[in-house]
């Protein structure tokens, strides 16, 4: 085993929140992750922390939050009654407003904000904040159950202190709030994987969204259809995001790594699973360039535990066991779930279904070739797929 200097971050206080009974982004997740990560020794590993995190000052939230927006969020999070502002896109069923949801939040991006400190100012080599990744949030708006965009604030921190970032979004949603934040800036390379906005939430992550002024060919956007399952996902991957990954050279690597790309998400249609899922996570690492990674979404919840403990493990360079702990397991049946494994099998989706996946992605690759590589490689002047 190879030791590393890694911490997870958390707060234990987002347990004391809820966005209520019936809505599918269920807090409690972290819980079942932390026992999974427990049940396999990956809290008591040789060169790791764990730290806990506070809320994140206002003044650091309006490093990227309108001031409007950030005093509707501490009004709503006051008052015992329901309240809705659809400006603000607070109270409907995706955003819903609960006691102390301004606090929920800002703990969120104050555990995103120590984890890219911990990396710039303590020298860890990889942090892991199981709560961030709320990329939906906007400036003034809260969106797909994004109340305050975390990853945009510590990016904005780290703009401060002179540093190159690349976010990569393998979440299965595109990264609109945090492409929104750096559309027009070079500094900061966003790549976002994920399902087609064609038919699915957010509507943005076509492939001509590449950015403004000097953030042209900044913003990289690789839409996936249907069933695109794991022999494309990597072939994505590996054709567009890893070499402008290295070409971009970075100074610190920020993902948003959700696990909703699983084919038994309840939300999503594609057909990923933790081979490929484990398989973009390794060549991250193998980059050996300092790496914040934020939960984000997932919707089933062994789903959450089986994809961040195995990106946990490859983080600390753990091999775990592809059965399930016999002692998680026992816990988990009595709350209804019934996995025994932690990996699977690689997946190829249905012919027909595969063929228009097919095509979908390859379309996608010729696209941004075209587009952003001249920018990064010069037209046509190096092969990616070397």
């Amino acid at each position: 085993m190879t030791v590393h200097r890694t911490a997870l971050v958390y707060s234990p206080l987002l347990g004391s929140y809820s966005y209520g009974p019936d809505h599918p982004f269920n807090l409690q997740r972290y819980h079942i992750v932390h026992d999974l990560m427990d049940a396999y020794g990956l809290l008591r590993l040789p060169g790791m922390d764990i730290r806990e995190s506070g809320a994140l000052p206002e003044e650091m939230l309006l490093s990227f939050h309108d001031p409007r927006y950030i005093a509707k969020l501490k009004e709503f999070s006051d008052s015992d009654e329901p309240r809705a502002d659809f400006g603000f896109g607070l109270g409907d069923a995706d955003c819903p407003v609960f006691k102390g949801l301004y606090d929920c939040a800002a703990l969120v991006a104050g555990a995103t904000f120590e984890a890219v400190r911990l990396i710039e100012e303590e020298n860890f080599e990889i942090t892991f904040n199981l709560s961030g990744g709320w990329h939906h949030a906007h400036r003034g708006r809260a969106s797909g159950f994004s109340y305050l965009n975390d990853a945009a604030i510590a990016i904005n921190w780290l703009l401060e202190r002179g540093r190159r970032v690349l976010y990569l979004d393998i979440d299965a949603h595109h990264g609109d709030g945090v492409q929104e934040a750096f559309y027009d800036t070079d500094q900061v390379l966003t790549i976002s994987l994920h399902e087609s906005g064609v038919y699915f939430f957010p509507g943005t992550g076509f492939e001509d969204e590449t950015g403004e002024g000097k953030g042209e060919g900044y913003s990289v956007n690789l839409p996936l259809l249907a069933h695109t399952d794991d022999p494309l996902y990597m072939k994505a991957f590996d054709e567009i995001a890893y070499p402008l990954i290295a070409a971009f050279d970075p100074d610190i690597i920020l993902t948003q790594i959700g696990t909703d790309t699983f084919r038994t998400d309840p939300l999503t249609r594609l057909e990923i699973t933790t081979h490929s899922y484990s398989y973009i996570l390794r060549k991250i690492k193998a980059l050996k360039i300092p790496w914040a990674a934020l939960g984000g979404g997932g919707y089933d919840l062994m789903n959450c535990a089986r994809g961040w403990t195995i990106a946990w493990s490859i983080m600390n360079g753990v091999s775990l066991s592809p059965r399930l702990p016999a002692s998680f397991v026992r816990k988990t049946e009595r709350i209804g779930f019934k996995n025994r494994y932690l990996l699977d099998a690689m997946h190829w989706a249905e012919e027909n279904d595969r063929n228009l996946a097919l095509d979908g992605v390859e379309k996608s690759i010729s696209r941004i070739r075209k587009t952003v590589f001249p920018r990064f490689f010069g037209y046509y002047g190096q092969d990616s797929r070397k």
